[in-house]
């Protein structure tokens, strides 16, 4: 398995794993999945990495601005999505170091995540990473009809 560097020819494929995380209700409040020019669009051009084996995408991590004012440039949330099929191989992890690696590199000094408290393999991922837990947001948007609650992790660089 290698990780490359994440291009629209990949969308694709990215796509495919972006709706299997939407279809699981715990991934993210989109109900669809925006198309390349909309993501690209919304996503730092410098960290964004596919998981690959042969020329199979197992997992993608993109980072995104969270602000577009100066004084949070450095400010970014992470999304990172699995392959239903690949859970539990560690890639995830992978990804995700790989992500802090080329968000130190790239002057991002806090990274931010907002999730679901029932997506438990993302809160573990954040933790064995060093994410602390600084927030609760109780009934803050309905998902299908239904209030949901999110946690908020967030990194500091060292």
């Amino acid at each position: 398995m290698t990780i490359l560097q994440l291009k629209k020819e990949h969308w694709p494929q990215v796509a495919e794993i972006y709706k299997e995380g939407i279809l699981t209700g715990n991934a993210t409040f989109r109900t669809q999945v925006p198309d390349w020019e909309t993501w690209n669009s919304n996503c730092h051009k410098h960290s964004r990495f596919i998981m690959v084996d042969e020329e199979e995408v197992l997992g993608w991590c993109a980072l995104a601005p969270v602000s577009k004012r100066f004084e949070y440039r450095g400010v970014a949330e992470v999304s990172v999505y699995i392959k239903l099929n690949a859970v539990g191989k560690g890639i995830g992890a992978s990804l995700m170091e790989k992500l802090i690696e080329s968000s130190d590199d790239n002057g991002i000094w806090t990274l931010y995540s907002s999730m679901f408290p029932e997506n438990i393999g993302s809160v573990r991922l954040h933790e064995k990473f060093g994410f602390r837990k600084v927030g609760f947001r109780e009934r803050i948007a309905k998902l299908n009809g239904v209030w949901r609650d999110t946690v908020i992790y967030e990194r500091r660089s060292k």
